[in-house]
């Protein structure tokens, strides 16, 4: 915490004059929020020490009216230390709530683990939805015990530390109250239950690991990079846990015929020198086969011709991109004595209407783009 503390009621986000109601429900709200067995921002345990600091000084009508009058300096002569150990505001937060704020405690957690997995597919595979097969390693129930840990024929027990609680609890008094310190129970390691006689199967963990493939639908339109949510097919939970997801990273391979921008697909197409000049018709490759394009007479070098609604579908949307086809002229390198001899009797034929532009170069450029 910053040697200067901002003003508790800021913190809090209730106004001076809030009721004891208001500022209860306002650190509710906050504690939901930014509890760091809950939260994920890198700052939760900061910030949730910051507002369990103004709720229990505005929590107390004798330590807010000393707070309202004196500011933070009258606390601290007062004799008031703010919480700092993360264990204790947890206690504080459960002896002012109870244990059910979060639903079943964050930290004992009997939900399995989440697996990920990857897959590669083609370009032509994202634009049309595909299904693979995904092998992965997930921990499933143990065959031998049914995932109870113990050895078949006998059963876990109740833990006599904490009598089944899978907590244990001490109670401390002060001048500010009673506050109860919550930890998790050693010997049963939170479960609330001991295992005497372990499963030899799975030496008492209650699950074993299994080779597992999946057939995940992969839609169409997906990017290289997603990942797709299975839900319910990760790791098996401890008894009475649900399972954990499994998380597909997708990978699409890259085709050397296109080039893809969000949904739209780009390509090129070589023309020779007198294809573009008398005109040609050209087959191209597309997502969806090869096509035919018409060339005209005079087509210049940068030209984009537009398949609309040839590119990849928009995901879980209706509608497709565009594939644009970039004209690219090819000049030749070699001649012969002959063909030189028949180009400089063409360039001597030439004369400023046979290179007449028609469009300037930027808009040319801006066709390209549009």
């Amino acid at each position: 915490m910053a040697t200067t503390r901002r003003d508790y009621y800021e913190v809090l986000g209730v106004a001076r004059g809030a009721s004891d109601e208001e500022i209860k429900k306002a650190f509710r709200s906050l504690a939901r929020e930014l509890h760091p067995d809950v939260s994920d921002e890198p700052d939760a345990e900061e910030r949730f020490k910051e507002i369990v600091e103004a709720y229990e000084v505005l929590s107390s009508s004798e330590r807010r009216e000393i707070y309202d009058r004196f500011g933070h300096e009258g606390l601290r002569s007062g004799g008031f230390t703010p919480t700092f150990d993360l264990g204790n505001l947890s206690d504080l937060f459960s002896a002012f709530f109870g244990d059910d704020l979060f639903g079943v405690g964050a930290r004992r957690s009997r939900r399995g683990a989440d697996i990920g997995a990857e897959v590669e597919i083609e370009l032509v595979e994202a634009a049309t939805g595909v299904t693979k097969e995904v092998p992965f390693q997930v921990a499933v129930p143990c065959d031998a015990c049914e995932g109870s840990g113990a050895e078949p024929g006998t059963s876990p027990v109740q833990c006599t530390s904490c009598g089944g609680s899978g907590r244990l609890q001490q109670v401390s008094r002060s001048v500010f109250g009673e506050f109860i310190r919550t930890a998790t129970c050693p010997r049963c390691n939170g479960s609330g239950r001991v295992i005497e006689s372990p499963c030899k199967q799975c030496r008492g963990a209650g699950r074993t690991m299994e080779e597992r493939q999946l057939d995940v639908e992969i839609p169409a339109g997906i990017h290289d990079g997603q990942r797709i949510r299975i839900s319910g097919e990760g790791h098996a939970g401890l008894p009475g846990g649900d399972a954990g997801d499994v998380y597909v990273l997708v990978h699409v391979r890259p085709d050397p015929r296109f080039a893809r921008e969000g949904d739209d697909i780009f390509s090129e197409v070589d023309l020779t020198m007198t294809e573009a000049a008398l005109g040609a018709r050209i087959t191209v490759p597309s997502l969806d086969g090869d096509v035919e394009l018409e060339f005209e007479a005079g087509t210049q070098p940068g030209e984009v011709h537009v398949l609309a609604g040839h590119g990849m579908p928009v995901l879980q949307a209706r509608g497709r991109g565009d594939h644009r086809v970039l004209v690219n002229v090819v000049i030749p390198r070699r001649l012969s004595p002959e063909q030189r001899e028949l180009l400089g009797r063409f360039a001597a034929a030439t004369d400023e209407q046979t290179y007449a532009a028609e469009d300037g170069f930027f808009q040319r450029l801006k066709s390209a783009f549009s």
